[in-house]
């Protein structure tokens, strides 16, 4: 298929699909977004092949391919293999960080042991979480997992009543205190943004 000069293929993590559509209708970009499991953060090392299976697969039909994924734990494998693709991400180590941006470094900076919510988690805790590392049959390996953490901050993107209980929910579970800030697309946006202008000059 002949490429659309003026379109782009927005290649995102599942867990930011929500968020990269809506920036995508309030800019009013001429893109389509495409999305990997987020249950592939579960098992890091199949995320860069993910990736590159879908860039080679769709990226002549577009303009440019821009990959909105943090490394999320590849250490480093993404990007190497996004080079050799000649493909850009969107910067940073992963959502947490891409949306709370200096608030994220403060905030692990004073208590380390901080475990990070955001809507796409608080939404699917139970299944990427409580059901994904199994603690729904062995509950007991919650101590051994989380022993390290002394709260969970919830950086929320919207104002929901219903994730705000789901939060609520994940915390008791891991038996952590919970901080709730509403920090919004914070650099998320503001990256992209960035990326999308570039792209379109």
């Amino acid at each position: 298929m002949k490429a659309d000069t003026n379109r782009v293929l927005l290649l995102a993590c599942g867990a930011l699909a929500r968020e990269v559509i809506a920036l995508r209708d309030r800019y009013g970009w001429d893109a389509d977004v495409c999305c990997v499991p987020a249950l592939l953060h579960n098992t890091p090392d199949r995320i860069p092949p993910a990736i590159e299976k879908r860039i080679r697969a769709l990226r002549s039909q577009y303009q440019c391919v821009v990959v909105v994924y943090g490394d999320c734990g590849t250490s480093g494998a993404l990007d190497d293999a996004l080079d050799r693709l000649g493909v850009e991400r969107i910067a940073g180590p992963h959502c947490y960080e891409q949306y709370g941006s200096i608030r994220y470094d403060q905030i692990v900076r004073d208590v380390p042991g901080t475990y990070f919510l955001t809507d796409f988690l608080a939404r699917h805790f139970d299944q990427l979480v409580w059901r994904g590392l199994g603690l729904d049959r062995h509950p007991q390996l919650r101590d051994d997992y989380f022993a390290h953490y002394e709260q969970m901050v919830y950086f929320a993107q919207t104002r929901d009543d219903d994730l705000l209980q789901c939060a609520s929910r994940a915390a008791a579970r891991l038996n952590l205190p919970l901080r709730v800030e509403y920090i919004g697309y914070g650099a998320l946006e503001t990256r992209l943004v960035a990326l999308m202008a570039r792209h379109s000059a």
